[in-house]
């Protein structure tokens, strides 16, 4: 097949997906009702969504600058090594990775593991599972803050805990995976630092007074957090709103008038169909919740949008909370990033391999997570 086909078939593939989902909305909707809706929720979610989450961004990347600046991460990292190689498999440095995606997105991760003297630390095996192990803690402090926000003063740490049991499944699943196919990754290591050059500034550290380097960090890190504040407002938009119209149904009045927040209900509808396997495996007890996890698979700040309006409908208890941090937190979007991230670190034919992992990974930490839940709400 030429690429003129390729290219004609594509596009045919392409109208067809589209005509079906929009088709499908329309029919349900009526198309001016479903125009309408998709205006006025994406208008809403700019105004009260997105706008409050780039608030938390600036926040915590002001903090988390300053956090860098006085040495509070390395402080951190130095305080989480020992735990590294027991729980995850991984040296020391990889506390590193977990406590800067953490304060910021998974992407980070690849400003680091693109320094060959970052890079030695590791052997092959544990370098490309870096991106599991990253990724479950992408935008976790922005995730925690979002849900704290609301009220939930330590669900949210519940789903902490639930994410890292997660962190720890994907992570050591990934390993099995690319040893069983690549043995020699066990023992070759990702990079050779021949001279470590400590380029310190040291020197022009002496010469700034502690007040302008708090500033400096503050404004720094502030505006880190307009960028990420900027960079999720497509994914919040796009996705949270075709999410929401395939969540809500009519709202309070009977038939569709192309207000903000309506929808044909078909996640719930599934839902309802595998209530019992979500009301085990995570305490889910409204089949709107299962919209929460879904999107967190492509953008995890698009699935923070969707709990505003939860939470007005009444949909969420804290056991929702708990489980909707952690899978939030251990997905944190890896199916819009793994795949460029490996590519970046040059293994993209290990993409599956690593979704793959991280699929069973977020599972894990959503169950962890309810029954932890369960367990403490005995006390």
């Amino acid at each position: 097949m030429g690429k003129s086909h390729k290219r004609n078939f594509s596009a045919v593939i392409c109208l067809t997906v589209m005509i079906v989902i929009f088709g499908y909305f329309g029919y349900v909707m009526g198309i001016s009702n479903m125009l309408k809706t998709m205006m006025n929720t994406a208008h809403d979610l700019v105004l009260n969504t997105c706008l409050f989450l780039m608030a938390v961004c600036v926040l915590t990347g002001a903090i988390g600058s300053l956090f860098v600046e006085f040495g509070v991460v390395n402080l951190l990292e130095k305080l989480l090594r020992p735990l590294m190689k027991p729980l995850f498999n991984m040296p020391g440095a990889a506390a590193l990775g977990a406590v800067v995606t953490f304060l910021s997105d998974n992407p980070a991760l690849i400003t680091m593991a693109k320094d060959s003297r970052y890079a030695s630390f590791f052997r092959k095996f544990q370098f490309i599972s870096l991106t599991n192990f990253g990724t479950a803690f992408g935008m976790g402090l922005i995730v925690i803050v979002f849900m704290v926000s609301f009220g939930y003063s330590w669900e949210p740490f519940v789903g902490l805990f639930g994410a890292i049991a997660g962190c720890i499944v994907s992570t050591r699943l990934m390993q099995k995976f690319i040893i069983m196919d690549l043995p020699s990754y066990k023992d070759e290591y990702a990079a050779v630092c021949s001279e470590t050059e400590e380029n310190t500034s040291e020197e022009s550290l002496k010469k700034t007074s502690t007040f302008i380097r708090v500033l400096n960090g503050l404004l720094d890190g502030g505006k880190s957090g307009v960028m990420v504040g900027v960079a999720i407002i497509p994914g919040v938009l796009i996705v949270s709103t075709f999410v929401m119209m395939l969540t809500f149904d009519t709202g309070s009045v009977e038939e569709y008038t192309g207000v903000a927040y309506q929808g044909t209900a078909l996640f719930p509808y599934i839902a309802e169909k595998l209530d019992f396997l979500f009301d085990i495996l995570f305490g889910f007890n409204d089949p709107h919740q299962i919209a929460f996890p879904i999107t967190s698979l492509g953008a995890v700040g698009a699935a923070l949008g969707l709990v505003p309006a939860f939470i007005e409908q009444g949909w969420i208890d804290g056991n929702a909370i708990a489980v909707f941090t952690a899978m939030g937190m251990c997905w944190s979007g890896f199916l819009s990033t793994h795949t460029a991230m490996l590519d970046t670190l040059g293994y993209r034919n290990l993409t599956g391999k690593a979704i793959l992992s991280h699929t069973i990974g977020g599972i894990v930490a959503g169950i962890i997570a309810h029954w932890t839940f369960i367990v403490l709400s005995l006390f």
